[in-house]
């Protein structure tokens, strides 16, 4: 890897575009390197985790609002279109990779990246798949779209954080997948470097969108810089420019958004001819809820199993959550959101709030994507009890390991302490979730499989389960035209068209 310093450079110090960053985000996507069958395995295995999450949800409003807004936008004239989740219809791929996007990111179940900033790098599928599918391209060119996407969004995380800016994360979503689609449809350097301009310039946001009263926009705030990405393509490749430089500029990124014009960040990336591995740094959700919260919840099911007694708020005095500044602040009480202890909170909020999801998960013994989030449980009396006993504070040796570089010793957990009304204390604790490379129960192709077929029961049929699996574990052989196997279509009367919301287009 070399280590790219970036800086702000005022107006008068000219930087030249083979200096900037979004050039060498470009370099990378460009650099014919070949994708290794480590890395191929696992770009099948996050394509099966998006398909799961996205039949799970193809029925929740979010996904049926912006499926409806997708399906009145026939396939462009440059290509045959691409496949909307659910359906067995193509639209333009900039709203393919609209409607799939918000049903990839609606339950907050899907891959995830946590260093300086944090991300859900399975994200940049939908784009790169929908223009891969409309630009009929193969699934070996489709891999090589997919390795370049995650190579750049995780070396961005890794090296500039936004969220302390109240910037959200989507700002290095759309660089990701435009450089990725710049892979994928073989762009010249130029011509990518541009388009990864144009995509940060129109998909950076406040974090309000993840803070306070959490709505459904959640959902479509990574879809949105998604379609930014494939817009971002679509002018570069007409010659159009984008605002330069766009990270360093006195005006810029950085200077205006980030730390300010006294910034210094180092990037990491690949050098020339290196294999684009980032993907495997990355790791997927075993439950349905935000990342910093799955160690947390196969903890709470351990503790329910072993100490029976604590399920009872009765017999509960308090419950101290210790953990990482992140941790703390994002979902815990650091955040000072009244409505993460708010029983009437939307499902995007509960998702939010580690007080609840503990709670639940110690009561439970085990964690359901829909059942987990229902008002009823929610509202439960004892489980408000349980849940309003709960706290959490920061504990720099957490902060230090989610921070450390070392991937054998990052950590995404703490340590809890229970007090019970006896006096008795219980203490535990967790480094990584199960389903993390380095926890007990690590996801291989085989949990990706289960979690499929789990999530797509009573929704998609058994032969058509089949199907996708069988197209998509041989991604690397589907030839030009042949992509839209890997859209997975819900059994006959499970969605109902006509239910869709009226709007403007």
């Amino acid at each position: 890897m070399i280590n790219h310093e970036v800086r702000v450079y005022p107006s008068a110090e000219h930087l030249p575009h083979e200096d900037q960053l979004a050039y060498k985000i470009a370099k990378v996507a460009t650099d014919d390197v070949a994708v290794t069958d480590e890395v191929k395995d696992m770009i099948i295995n996050r394509i099966i985790d998006n398909a799961s999450v996205a039949v799970a949800s193809l029925n929740r409003a979010p996904i049926v609002s912006a499926r409806a807004q997708a399906s009145t936008h026939a396939p462009s004239t440059g290509g045959s279109g691409a496949s909307v989740f659910g359906v067995d219809d193509k639209v333009s791929p900039e709203w393919a990779a609209w409607a799939n996007g918000v049903a990839v990111r609606e339950l907050d179940y899907h891959d995830t990246f946590l260093a300086a900033d944090y991300s859900h790098p399975g994200d940049n599928i939908p784009a790169i798949l929908a223009a891969a599918e409309h630009a009929e391209k193969s699934g070996h060119e489709l891999i090589r779209g997919i390795a370049t996407g995650y190579e750049i969004q995780v070396n961005l995380v890794k090296a500039i954080c936004l969220h302390e800016h109240k910037i959200d994360h989507i700002a290095h979503l759309g660089p990701s997948a435009a450089a990725g689609l710049g892979t994928l449809l073989g762009a010249d350097t130029e011509t990518i470097f541009q388009a990864v301009g144009q995509a940060l310039h129109t998909s950076t946001a406040t974090r309000q969108s993840r803070k306070g009263e959490i709505s459904t926009w959640k959902a479509h705030a990574p879809a949105f810089a998604a379609k930014m990405a494939v817009e971002s393509i679509d002018r570069a490749l007409r010659g159009q420019t984008s605002p330069v430089p766009i990270y360093e500029g006195e005006d810029g990124f950085i200077a205006w958004l980030l730390d300010g014009p006294d910034a210094n960040y180092t990037v990491p990336l690949p050098a020339d001819g290196e294999e684009k591995r980032a993907i495997l740094d990355t790791y997927t959700k075993e439950h349905s809820a935000e990342y910093q919260a799955q160690a947390w919840i196969d903890l709470a099911r351990k503790l329910n199993q072993e100490h029976p007694e604590a399920t009872d708020p009765a017999n509960v005095e308090s419950i101290l959550i210790k953990t990482s500044h992140h941790t703390h602040y994002v979902i815990g009480t650091g955040a000072n959101d009244p409505e993460k202890m708010d029983p009437t909170a939307s499902r995007e909020t509960l998702d939010h709030s580690i007080m609840y999801i503990f709670a639940v998960a110690l009561q439970d013994g085990a964690w359901h994507h829909v059942d987990s989030y229902a008002p009823e449980r929610a509202q439960r009396k004892d489980t408000v009890q349980l849940w309003h006993k709960v706290s959490t504070v920061e504990d720099p040796e957490w902060t230090r390991r989610y921070h450390s570089l070392d991937l054998n010793e990052k950590a995404f957990g703490g340590s809890v302490e229970i007090t019970m009304k006896d006096g008795t204390v219980i203490t535990d604790d967790i480094a990584v979730a199960d389903a993390h490379p380095l926890g007990a129960r690590p996801f291989g192709r085989e949990q990706y499989i289960n979690k499929f077929r789990m999530l797509a029961e009573g929704i998609v049929e058994e032969a058509e389960i089949t199907r996708f699996l069988d197209a998509v574990q041989r991604l690397d052989e589907l030839k030009p035209g042949e992509l839209d196997q890997l859209n997975v279509i819900a059994k006959p009367g499970y969605i109902n068209a006509a239910e869709a919301p009226k709007g403007l287009f």
